[in-house]
């Protein structure tokens, strides 16, 4: 997908963060923009942003909506149409949330909500707007759909099952799209960064009451810790900039850095090294550089304990090191 003037661009998670930042860069090139988010404030909000970054007026629409909740996704597929005569010729489903706490001390319902919108959401989208795409663009224009990962889906994390297994799964998905969707003339892309400048970690606010048992230690102060590195993360604008350059490339998996191959490669051959007793030799020195990495990140947190990634103190099976 090459031409992007007079389309339409449909971006979940689009009030904030990542989102916003396509939302605004894929206006600039001339689409008509939707964005949907859970947050009336944040959607307000982010409508003046694009339309002060050059949209007009009338090209941009805001819709609140729960994700996870497919007659209401559905809806918003139906408002889509209503207002700019057809469904999307570019989903990107940016909309996400992490929790931080030991696989081990991981509850039913951190799985339930991390991968209810980290993947159960992007499903709801590929399922709700891929056929309306198809029937509406299939041999007259191209179209594309689009994930926003994690460089995380590529190695799970002691910390981050429920997330990274959904961003491995959602990289999946998008290979696989990518092969079905070609007859049509469609294409699909993951872009998978490290660290974004977001409020991703504000998300435990956002939990629904119904799934507040975590067993992760979660504070206002170890929200805090995940403000202060996400502080210094990529500008939503030149994360974009990589996503609409894999997009026109038709690139299936976009690692947004310039020594793109080398992490790649970097993370295939620590795969690669799981298979045999002598690779997993090897990944203990890069288990080792991987944790040194982890340390310089945190340093750009504030330094008090706050049992950041912790357990909750009261599971008595969960190692009393690993919980605050």
């Amino acid at each position: 997908m090459k031409d992007f003037s007079g389309k339409i661009a449909f971006i979940t998670g689009g009030a904030s963060g990542a989102g916003l930042g396509q939302a605004k860069l894929f206006a600039k090139e001339g689409m008509k923009i939707v964005i949907a988010d859970v947050r009336q404030d944040a959607l307000d909000c982010a409508v003046q942003e694009i339309i002060e970054y050059g949209a007009a007026k009338d090209d941009v629409l805001a819709i609140k909506v729960d994700l996870t909740d497919r007659a209401a996704y559905t809806a918003a597929a139906d408002k889509t149409e209503q207002v700019f005569g057809g469904p999307p010729h570019l989903l990107i489903q940016t909309a996400g949330v992490n929790a931080f706490g030991p696989a081990e001390a991981s509850t039913f319902d951190d799985y339930d909500w991390v991968m209810g919108v980290c993947l159960n959401a992007v499903i709801n989208g590929l399922v709700i707007f891929v056929p309306r795409m198809i029937k509406a663009y299939a041999g007259k224009t191209s179209c594309h759909v689009a994930v926003t990962s994690s460089m995380g889906a590529f190695r799970g994390g002691a910390t981050t099952a429920p997330y990274s297994a959904a961003k491995a799964a959602v990289n999946s998905l998008m290979y696989s799209y990518y092969e079905a969707l070609k007859p049509y003339g469609f294409g699909a892309t993951a872009v998978c960064p490290a660290n974004i400048r977001s409020n991703i970690g504000e998300a435990e606010k956002l939990r629904p009451a119904n799934l507040k048992n975590t067993g992760y230690n979660v504070s206002e102060k170890t929200m805090g810790v995940l403000n202060a590195i996400h502080a210094h993360g990529m500008d939503p604008l030149v994360l974009a900039g990589w996503l609409k350059e894999a997009i026109e490339n038709d690139q299936v998996i976009c690692m947004p850095y310039d020594n793109n191959q080398e992490i790649m490669r970097g993370h295939a051959e620590y795969i690669f090294n799981l298979s045999s007793p002598e690779g997993m030799k090897r990944n203990e020195a890069l288990d080792k550089e991987r944790e040194k990495q982890r340390e310089e990140m945190m340093k750009l947190a504030p330094q008090e304990d706050v049992g950041f990634a912790k357990a909750r103190s009261d599971l008595d099976w969960v190692d009393p090191a690993r919980k605050f």
